[in-house]
């Protein structure tokens, strides 16, 4: 069996540790490595990279994984090594991205790909130059909810499409009552945190793939709670927000209300809901079940709040069936871009999609800042 050395940066953590390395990583090489198509089979060989060698360690024991160090370029200086992951603090990733692309290597990451959008661009253009490839973690795309969603979208079931309207979010605790869910760093502008950095990536490529490329912006982002308990309990200053409340309009006429929040309690079906209404039906879908209503069973709706309302509105709704199983989404993906890189195959998540994602960013941060609409300007191309 032939192995991909790949260089893991940042796994430590919890969103690195869960999904690139256990769930993914570590379940290819359990499942026997990729198959490609001549038939042969390719076994990822991590290398696990980071500033703390304890964590380093205890990860690399944990999943029996023989290799860690805290030398990234020794790393990349290997010529086993040909791919390079980064799953750091967005403020980080940056200068390691270009030590990877300056080595020769293919290079995946998680979003965002970096704070601001030009330096976004700085990395498409760098990776393009070397002809290296390269990738961005859009892991929604392959949840079993929104697939069953674009389905519905792609069968007309829905007919034209009018809005969509969407809540993602949850209570993520101040650090008094139970600890936070979230690292501190997230509620801290200067180390690369903020809701809308953490979710407009996840929206733009949602809403393109789904419904239609967004035009322009227009939000309110917000720091609801200004103050937080840190991982050591000491209590700290957030500077980023922690909620936005944002309205998109796309090229073809569809109206997006989406609401991110980590101060917010959860009485809906899931984490994320995308409610979709068209002119024959509409969809509502979350991370993984989707329910539609045609036109046809829609009961009849009459305001009379004198009168209790007798419809049962849930009940009108059939969910759309599984094709098959679903395998973990950040897998999923992770088998696209390694056959990428050993076949060639289509890969179209690349870092000018990245780029795109933190182009939203920017218009969200100026749209809050001047309470107005942005315009976003066509996808640029690189050389």
């Amino acid at each position: 069996m032939e192995k991909i050395g790949i260089i893991m940066n940042g796994v430590t953590g919890r969103m690195g540790t869960n999904q690139h390395l256990d769930r993914s990583i570590v379940s290819i090489r359990k499942s026997g490595g990729v198959r490609l198509r001549n038939g042969s089979t390719v076994q990822p060989e991590p290398i696990l990279v980071g500033r703390n060698p304890d964590k380093l360690q205890g990860l690399a024991v944990r999943f029996g994984i023989e290799h860690w160090s805290t030398d990234l370029d020794e790393c990349l200086s290997d010529p086993a090594n040909r791919i390079y992951f980064d799953a750091q603090a967005t403020n980080l990733r940056k200068a390691s991205v270009q030590a990877a692309i300056a080595a020769g290597k293919d290079v995946y990451c998680e979003k965002p790909l970096t704070p601001t959008f030009e330096e976004a661009m700085e990395l498409a253009s760098a990776a393009a130059d070397a002809g290296v490839k390269c990738g961005i973690v859009q892991d929604k795309l392959f949840l079993p909810g929104l697939i069953k969603l674009k389905q519905v979208i792609r069968s007309g079931f829905l007919g034209r499409i009018l809005s969509v309207r969407g809540e993602f979010g949850y209570w993520v605790f101040e650090g008094d009552l139970q600890p936070a869910q979230r690292p501190s760093w997230n509620y801290r502008k200067e180390d690369g945190g903020g809701i809308i950095l953490d979710m407009f990536p996840h929206w733009q490529y949602l809403l393109e793939n789904l419904f239609g490329t967004v035009e322009r912006v227009s939000c309110i982002a917000t720091t609801h709670i200004p103050t937080r308990i840190d991982e050591n309990g000491n209590t700290y200053g957030a500077t980023a927000d922690d909620a936005v409340y944002a309205t998109f309009e796309l090229e073809n006429d569809v109206l997006v209300q989406m609401n991110s929040s980590w101060c917010t309690r959860v009485n809906r079906d899931d984490l994320l809901i995308l409610q979709v209404d068209g002119t024959d039906g509409s969809a509502v879908a979350g991370l993984r079940d989707c329910k539609v209503q045609h036109r046809s069973t829609t009961p009849r709706a009459v305001w009379n709040p004198d009168a209790a309302d007798t419809n049962a509105y849930r009940e009108n709704w059939q969910s759309v069936p599984s094709t098959g199983p679903y395998e973990n989404a950040f897998k999923v993906q992770w088998e696209m871009f390694l056959r990428h890189v050993l076949q060639d195959d289509p890969f179209p998540h690349d870092f000018l999609q990245a780029a795109r994602g933190v182009q939203l960013v920017d218009a969200g941060m100026r749209s809050s800042a001047e309470r107005r609409w942005i315009d976003i300007p066509a996808l640029v191309t690189v050389s």
